[in-house]
């Protein structure tokens, strides 16, 4: 059975949330989808171990109490069969939905960059490890270094001793200037310098990366460079991030113009193509505070109130100084294209090493020749990977954009029968 909405929005985190309360006064229709079983995406997750903020709860609320907003839980895209309309997917069935307008706040997911050992039971990425502790995962008393770079890092620590965790280490690859000159510019946001203080850990280190993790059949220790000195810390977790980069594979697929590895987006946060917008974290890195504004500035815009989405302009400025602050302060150490070695698994679904990508031009090269993103991730660990360690861009996807069921495939014949 086929569905219409006058406004499809496709995440449900802060960004999307915003974007259907703004729009819940004009449209007829929204449908709200996201692929968790709550609202909130991965920055306000839900589950038995999470503390949802105040402010995400009463966003959620007031989102669901709108008559006009469907929520879909645990909803993927399978693919883009026609024109303003998508193949979904949940527990129960597939369906094709077609929408006069869609809100992209697809978000974003953690940089991870290989390295030897990094495929150890026991290592995680960063924002992975605060998932899993979230849903349930026990850490008590587990000794856990976490590795990368970014705010996430402490955000990870917090949860990791809220849950009884033994943090051995924090170690930022951002160096003590660029730490620093990040530090005394935060009184321009308040809350966000009050939320800095309350999550210090002294087990913070500047100029400090992961060489490898050590361990035979599961993560036993890491081996790290700190401040040019290379130490090894015994632990029984290893969660490793290097920062967030934005998802943009159904952009891609839609045809959005892509920038910076980022959805590109005018003023009205609308994109490369008619009737879609974009906002929050598949725009670029910055907060959620910014993924609020920019879901309010695309509900309003999508709808047609542009007055109420230009009286927000001025706090979204405000908040791409943060995002603009805190991507120069933590950018990546050009060193660490060099952490994998010739025998480091790079595609983990398919066991392809450095040494079998090095010597290409391009991902479909690559990917041609070593089935490189063909396992079951579809790219999404090795594609990011591989473009910072060579500067390739993955090409759009191709549907199905997820594993599917059979049936869910079938509906695809009733858009070629019609």
């Amino acid at each position: 059975m086929n569905e219409h909405a006058n406004l499809l929005i496709i995440g449900a985190g802060p960004a999307g949330l915003s974007a259907a309360l703004a729009a819940a006064p004009r449209a007829e229709r929204i449908v709200l989808l996201d692929d968790n079983p709550l609202p909130g995406g991965q920055i306000w997750r839900d589950g038995p171990q999470a503390k949802v903020p105040g402010q995400a709860r009463r966003l959620r609320e007031q989102v669901l109490a709108c008559a006009n907003v469907h929520w879909h839980s645990g909803t993927r895209v399978i693919a883009n069969p026609a024109p303003n309309t998508l193949l979904l997917e949940n527990a129960e069935r597939g369906w094709q939905i077609h929408y006069d307008c869609v809100i992209l706040c697809t978000g974003a997911r953690e940089l991870l960059l290989p390295f030897p050992g990094w495929t150890l039971p026991g290592v995680t990425g960063a924002g992975g490890l605060q998932a899993l502790i979230k849903a349930g995962l026990p850490v008590r008393d587990q000794g856990i270094v976490i590795a990368g770079s970014g705010p996430l890092l402490l955000a990870s620590a917090a949860t990791a001793k809220n849950n009884g965790a033994r943090v051995l280490r924090i170690a930022e690859q951002a160096s003590s200037a660029a730490v620093a000159s990040f530090a005394v510019q935060l009184p321009r946001w308040p809350d966000k310098l009050l939320q800095s203080i309350s999550l210090f850990d002294r087990q913070y280190r500047s100029a400090s990366h992961v060489l490898a993790a050590l361990g035979r059949d599961r993560l036993e220790g890491v081996r790290l460079k700190q401040n040019g000195k290379v130490v090894e810390i015994a632990c029984d977790r290893l969660a490793c991030g290097f920062g967030l980069i934005p998802n943009i594979q159904l952009a891609q697929a839609l045809g959005c113009a892509i920038e910076r590895q980022a959805v590109a987006v005018d003023t009205w946060q609308a994109t490369s193509q008619p009737c879609v917008y974009a906002a929050g974290e598949c725009t670029g890195f910055g907060g959620s505070e910014r993924a609020l504004v920019e879901g309010a500035i695309a509900g309003h815009a999508a709808v047609g109130n542009r007055q109420a989405a230009q009286r927000l302009w001025r706090r979204r400025a405000r908040w791409q100084g943060f995002a603009k602050a805190l991507n120069t302060a933590f950018a990546l150490d050009p060193a660490l294209k060099s952490l994998a070695t010739a025998d480091t698994l790079v595609c983990r679904c398919e066991d392809v090493p450095y040494a079998a990508l090095a010597g290409h031009s391009d991902w479909r090269q690559a990917k041609l020749a070593s089935r490189c993103g063909m396992g079951a991730c579809q790219g999404r660990i090795c594609g990011a990977a591989t473009a910072h360690l060579f500067g390739w861009q993955p090409s759009a996807p191709r549907p199905p954009f997820s594993p599917a069921r059979i049936d869910t495939l079938l509906c695809l014949e009733h858009t070629r029968d019609a």
